[in-house]
């Protein structure tokens, strides 16, 4: 018989501004965090398949049930009662443990697919989401978005940015976000250092302050990642934020031409460098077509 592949992109997130709030009744942090999508995006294709697998490429992922991709699609087995074997094939582009919140795009590109081939409803999985992650339901939506609450709060902003690309730079270490938070909870709770509304984009000033409360915990936790800011923001001369727990360090251009300029001139023992610009989803399908496969 044959069984259909959809493929689907699953965007980057950056936070351009997040505040921390002490731990709750929950032992979670509440946040309040301006996001949006980046058009840095992993591939995901789905197939219904006679046994489960991953493939992960080349990436230093593990394609066990640790992976985020089949911690979603446990919980929606669980939360559904539909257990189809689903075959996955992820290719990339995201950078791994980076403050981008790639594992959580991949987690919400895997629920998009497994409920078009499965024919559940959306509702559904966005009620899985939350259950999987904090940016899973934002990386399943996507776009430009307040984000509040455990994530499961969000208000999206109509209007896009088209205004500006961001130049991002990925140093040459992770910084684990469980442990960030941690750390902040450890050393009291600290507020991040504003930055100046003259210094973000024109269609973005009307959100601020724009600050990054756990950049202080990043930094205590890995003293390197201020020399890797004050060397950005002495290559862009701009100021230069943190996105998420970290590392991923970014700034603001004009546009894709400046910041892919900017992007290049990063140091060359980055993980990663690249410019990005807005993009309207979280998670899109790019195809659907047979694969001629026998089960």
């Amino acid at each position: 018989m044959e069984s259909e592949a959809l493929d689907v992109e699953a965007a980057a997130k950056v936070n351009l501004s997040l505040r921390v709030k002490a731990l709750d009744g929950s032992g979670m942090h509440p946040l309040l965090s301006l996001v949006q999508s980046f058009d840095r995006c992993d591939r995901l294709r789905a197939t219904l398949a006679s046994e489960d697998e991953l493939d992960v490429g080349d990436a230093d992922l593990s394609p066990e049930r640790d992976n985020l991709i089949w911690r979603a699609i446990d919980v929606l087995r669980s939360e559904t009662g539909n257990r189809h074997p689903l075959s996955f094939s992820l290719a990339k582009q995201i950078p791994i443990a980076a403050g981008l919140a790639g594992g959580s795009a991949d987690a919400a590109a895997a629920l998009v697919a497994a409920a078009s081939l499965l024919g559940l409803p959306r509702a559904t999985i966005m009620e899985v989401a939350i259950r999987v992650g904090a940016d899973v339901p934002f990386c399943i939506q996507g776009g430009f978005s307040w984000m509040e609450g455990h994530g499961q709060d969000l208000t999206p902003i109509r209007e896009i940015p088209t205004d500006y690309a961001l130049a991002v730079v990925v140093p040459p270490f992770a910084l684990d976000t469980a442990s960030v938070y941690r750390r902040w909870d450890e050393i009291g709770e600290p507020t991040g250092r504003s930055v100046d509304g003259r210094h973000v984009p024109p269609s973005l000033r009307a959100f601020g302050p724009f600050v990054n409360d756990l950049y202080p915990a990043a930094l205590d936790l890995e003293p390197e990642l201020g020399d890797w800011q004050a060397d950005l923001v002495d290559r862009w001369q701009r100021p230069v934020m943190l996105s998420g727990s970290g590392p991923s360090l970014f700034a603001y251009f004009a546009d894709l031409v400046e910041a892919t300029e900017a992007a290049g001139l990063g140091p060359a023992e980055a993980r990663a460098q690249f410019a990005s610009t807005p993009v309207p989803f979280g998670v899109r399908k790019v195809g659907l077509r047979g694969e001629g496969r026998s089960h």
